[in-house]
């Protein structure tokens, strides 16, 4: 059987992201999908920014299970954008775009 590569390649995920989704090694696109299926159940998804979660919109609210994944997340993109949720408090919001960041900092396995 071949060796799984790039994006279905399964990572060691930091504490706090194993532990939300019960698991230490996942392939970043089955962390992405268990990331969202998360936000979906607990109806974390709102059309403002810092807007009250209303299960829809481009906007998703930390709660107090994402907070701590979120707050891992500094990073700089290649084109040299950077997101830094470092000091983000529960209620606050992340735009969906920057749920590859989030992913990508909560990866140990480089």
């Amino acid at each position: 059987m071949a060796k799984a590569k790039g994006l279905s390649k399964p990572v060691k995920m930091k504490k706090e992201l194993a532990e939300l989704l019960g698991a230490k090694k996942l392939p970043r696109t089955e962390i992405t999908k268990k990331l969202w299926d998360y936000i979906k159940k607990n109806k974390l998804q709102t059309k403002t920014e810092n807007g009250k979660p209303e299960n829809a919109g481009k906007y998703i609210v930390a709660d107090a299970k994402l907070l701590p994944i979120f707050k891992n997340t500094k990073s700089k993109s290649k084109a040299g954008k950077v997101t830094n949720l470092t000091k983000m408090q529960e209620g606050q919001t992340i735009n969906m775009m920057q749920m590859a960041a989030v992913v990508g900092a909560n990866i140990e396995d480089k």
